[in-house]
């Protein structure tokens, strides 16, 4: 495993502004996401703000050279777990999106996803959605100096699994700074007391993607799109975080 870089002040103040960006972002698209809307509508209306603050859409054009992802975020409906393209489709009664939007702001990054739910949405759905949103917070709260990267996995893990759901094992949070993917990676399953020990200046995400159905996932042939592979819906909550002295600091709020 490479080196854990540690954050200093400057770099840990310079990713609350852009990891602000990305919440404000956020704001910027809760009263789109409604019955009728194009994923294509959504995205455009996220890269429009982010070049207006003066940063650059981190997704757009990363990965292969033959195939770069096509969007500023990523929008992943229903059983597409993360990764979705944020193409034509329009958004329907019931559906629940998954919105990632990462940026790239005075030389570091931001990232978060938000799930959305599209109007009335039915009670399994709500719950799926409601619980990986605890997910999230039930990881962050076990974070501290000395603690470990496994901590965070079990804590996710268990709130899940006790309510009936599954934890996607193929995709994790990471480090993140002034690459948008770094050491350590974060898993969101494990055991306590294993991995790697937390320290002050540590800047990573965690990102719980969460199953109604079976945690198995299937890679589309577009070579992104990452969907169940019992076609149930899933979930995703995430923040980008520093490791504090005594806890932790959300830095995309």
């Amino acid at each position: 495993m490479s080196r854990v870089s540690l954050k200093s002040a400057r770099e840990i103040e310079a990713m609350r502004r852009a990891g602000a960006l990305v919440a404000e972002t956020f704001r910027v698209l809760e009263p789109h996401v409604k019955p009728g809307v194009t994923l294509k509508e959504l995205d455009t209306l996220a890269e429009e703000h982010i070049r207006r603050a003066g940063a650059t859409p981190a997704y757009l054009g990363y990965g292969p050279k033959n195939n770069p992802f096509p969007g500023t975020i990523c929008a992943s409906v229903n059983e597409v777990i993360c990764h979705g393209i944020p193409d034509g489709r329009e958004l329907k009664e019931g559906d629940v999106v998954g919105v990632d939007i990462g940026v790239l702001m005075n030389g570091v990054y931001g990232d978060a996803c938000y799930t959305y739910t599209v109007g009335q949405v039915s009670a399994d759905v709500q719950g799926l959605v409601d619980t990986t949103r605890e997910c999230l917070k039930a990881g962050l709260d076990v974070i501290r100096p000395n603690a470990r990267t496994g901590d965070i996995g079990h804590a996710i893990q268990t709130l899940a699994e006790a309510r009936g759901y599954s934890v996607v094992r193929e995709y994790t949070g990471h480090g993140i700074g002034k690459r948008l993917h770094e050491e350590p990676t974060i898993y969101h399953w494990g055991a306590r007391y294993t991995g790697l020990k937390l320290q002050p200046g540590m800047v990573f995400t965690v990102e719980p993607m969460i199953n109604l159905g079976r945690p198995e996932t299937r890679l589309q042939a577009d070579g992104w799109t990452v969907t169940t592979a019992d076609g149930q819906p899933s979930a995703q909550f995430e923040h980008t975080l520093v490791v504090t002295a005594k806890g932790f600091e959300i830095l995309t709020v």
